[in-house]
């Protein structure tokens, strides 16, 4: 399957939207828009995964390097995900403890500028 990315901006926040699978073979895709758009000065960004389908290591590790490259660069970084099997994947992973992660696109824009809920 497809990977899909889009980005928009929601309250000051760039919102990258991403739909399909995010594995192996897409991974580099969204690392590459990632790291783009923090070199062209987005900080606060929000990862939309309501239309991932599929999301495998690598995948989560391009998420985990997208969080350390934000930090370094006094960003904030959260996560759009209200799909159960992924979700799983983030609490056996205990990465659910290490990202923000919000119910809605809304949830994670209104939060403070710490990168945590308010």
């Amino acid at each position: 399957m497809e990977l899909s990315l889009t980005t928009r901006t929601v309250a000051g926040h760039t919102v990258l939207e991403v739909g399909g699978e995010v594995d192996v073979y897409t991974a580099p895709r969204l690392r590459e828009r990632l790291i783009e758009l923090v070199d062209a000065g987005a900080r606060d960004v929000v990862v939309d995964l309501e239309r991932v389908d599929f999301l495998d290591s690598t995948g989560l590790g391009v998420l985990v390097g997208a969080l350390k490259r934000l930090r370094t660069a006094h960003g904030t970084f959260g996560l759009v995900c209200s799909k159960e099997p992924l979700l799983k994947i983030f609490r056996i992973t205990a990465l659910d403890q290490v990202f923000p992660i919000f119910p809605t696109v809304d949830a994670a824009t209104e939060r403070d500028g710490s990168g945590s809920a308010s």
